[in-house]
């Protein structure tokens, strides 16, 4: 039990320092390309992905309760997502990380872009002092992290697929 909860936690550890890695390159290139400044493009590079890191924690949760548990109650959320984490019910009926449909992988995507583009501006503007740099940075770079993440989720949705449809095999054999 103990080590299935240390794998649960490894595996969930991995997947946001996966996502705050490919933030960090993308967020220094976009800030530099912008501002040609090496210092403030390295500044705003690692300030604006440690604070997003946070939020995408955040906008990951609120997600993980609207994909499948929208109509339980936080006890029963919780619990559903202990067991679902810990394998203890078939991942497959109850997917909290694969958007059920294309539309709520479109609303996901939009929320964590408008999410990414305020951060990202009162970062820039926090580092810059400069509202052009500040606009710059928090629309381009939103929108070329954007496209990172959705290809980060759907790396991180094949990756617990394959973990839960290993297990099912391996269940199955014993």
């Amino acid at each position: 039990m103990v080590e299935m909860v240390i794998r649960t936690v490894r595996a969930l550890a991995l997947k946001i320092a996966s996502y705050a890695t490919m933030h960090l390159i993308v967020a220094i290139l976009v800030a530099y390309a912008i501002t040609r400044d090496w210092t403030l493009a390295l500044a705003i590079g690692m300030v604006e992905p440690i604070v997003q890191t946070f939020a995408f924690a955040a906008h990951d949760r609120v997600w993980h309760r609207i994909e499948r548990r929208r109509f339980l109650d936080p006890l029963q959320e919780t619990a559903e997502a202990v067991e679902g984490r810990l394998g203890f019910h078939d991942h497959h009926a109850c997917n909290h990380t694969l958007p059920t449909s294309f539309r709520t992988l479109a609303w996901k995507t939009v929320t964590y872009g408008v999410m990414h583009f305020t951060v990202a501006v009162l970062v820039a503007f926090a580092l810059s002092g400069d509202w052009r740099v500040a606009l710059a940075v928090g629309t381009l770079e939103p929108l070329v992290q954007t496209v990172f993440f959705t290809l980060h989720d759907r790396v991180w949705a094949r990756i617990e697929r394959r973990r839960a449809e290993r297990k099912a095999r391996e269940l199955q054999a014993a």
